[in-house]
């Protein structure tokens, strides 16, 4: 195969590295453009569902990240006033994967061990290399770059946008970004408290209607590790005062009161979307991960989703290429990735929110009590589980012809 043949992949995020690894594995060869210098260093996402864990083995990387991570085998959904409100066992899930836990790792410390993979396994990664534009025929893809020596046009058979939220190549291909931009701001901040002596599991939610809390633990550079916490943020809030050190010590104080101040090495601030494309691909140009669909962080579904587009498009490609499939295909792709994402993530992740910031006191019992007989039930926890570790949706993608 030549140049002609390759699969140009905009964006090394963890989907479009994971996208890069799953084809050179297939004896397709694949560039990865990057318009950053270097790989970047996100704090939002930093959880693993068992399937994903599942798929990153397939990939060949799951040790290495599992070596690093913290697995958290049960996680909480709590009230601020009212402290734990049940907590779930991914023990549950024993037999239906051999990971019945959720990892914890920083995606920036995942594309580093990606890109090596890539590196070693033939493919190629150019950095400061930014998209600009593109055109396509029926049989291939031309490409236009800037890079460090200037504008260059590429040739590919195939186009694979994984450009993040603000995709450039969704926006070459037109695509509406169909959804909504949630309100607040999403204050983000890590501390190197323990929590997990006060009782806190690896993860936890902290309901409240004013101001609920997002807890997870995060691998450090010893033990216990570090602990990130979100917080929703008044909109009308100057961005300079939320990250205050007065401002996040209110937060961190508010939700657990502590003698002292909280060592607080990491803050940021973030918006946060719910939004789909309106189709993942247009003729040869395909798009995944934060490019294709973006939701928020309860639950911890979009990293995941998007590795899950990358082995399914992966694959898909590998057989096209190969002349095993003919091109259509790839919208299987879509129809599967797509449909579940909505069906799924975006479903849940909605549901996950309104939950933790339900103001209507009678709504508000009722949903915790159902929370509370869920956990009670371990058939109805068992079920429970099998949707928010993303299970289901796997295999929900599975079925769709």
């Amino acid at each position: 195969m030549g140049q002609a043949d390759r699969v140009v992949v905009a964006g090394a995020g963890p989907t479009g590295l994971a996208t890069a690894l799953g084809l050179v594995r297939r004896g397709i060869p694949a560039l990865v453009v990057e318009a950053e210098a270097a790989l970047t260093v996100d704090l939002r996402a930093g959880t693993y569902h068992p399937p994903t864990v599942e798929m990153l083995d397939g990939l060949g990387v799951g040790d290495k990240l599992r070596a690093i991570g913290i697995p958290v085998p049960q996680w909480q959904i709590r009230d601020r006033r009212l402290g734990v409100v049940a907590q779930f066992d991914l023990g549950l899930l024993k037999g239906e994967t051999p990971y019945p836990f959720r990892l914890h790792c920083e995606q920036h410390k995942l594309t580093p061990i990606l890109l090596e993979a890539v590196l070693a396994a033939g493919g190629e990664v150019r950095f400061s290399t930014r998209f600009e534009s593109m055109t396509q025929d029926d049989d291939g893809v031309g490409i236009e770059v800037v890079g460090p020596h200037g504008r260059e046009r590429l040739q590919a058979a195939f186009l694979v946008g994984a450009d993040g939220g603000r995709s450039q190549v969704r926006k070459a291909i037109d695509m509406a970004f169909e959804g909504f931009t949630w309100p607040e701001i999403f204050l983000v901040a890590s501390t190197t408290e323990d929590l997990g002596r006060h009782g806190y599991t690896g993860n936890a939610y902290i309901a409240d209607p004013v101001e609920w809390v997002a807890i997870f633990i995060m691998p450090h550079l010893g033990p216990p590790g570090i602990w990130r916490m979100a917080f929703p943020v008044d909109a009308s809030v100057p961005e300079d005062t939320i990250l205050s050190a007065e401002f996040v010590e209110a937060r961190l104080q508010g939700f657990h009161p502590k003698p002292g101040t909280f060592d607080v090495p990491y803050k940021s601030i973030y918006r946060v979307h719910q939004r789909v494309a309106a189709d993942f691909r247009r003729g040869r140009v395909l798009l995944a991960g934060d490019a294709a669909h973006i939701n928020n962080p309860l639950g911890g579904m979009g990293l995941n989703s998007g590795i899950h587009d990358a082995v399914n498009l992966a694959d898909k490609l590998g057989q096209v290429l190969r002349g095993e499939a003919p091109i259509a295909l790839l919208d299987r792709y879509v129809r599967q990735r797509r449909q579940t994402n909505i069906e799924h993530v975006q479903a849940q992740s909605i549901r996950n929110k309104q939950m933790l910031e339900e103001r209507d006191p009678a709504v508000r019992s009722q949903r915790l009590d159902e929370v509370r007989r869920t956990a009670a039930d371990p058939v109805a926890a068992k079920k429970f589980l099998m949707r928010t570790s993303m299970i289901d949706s796997v295999r929900r993608a599975a079925t769709i012809e």
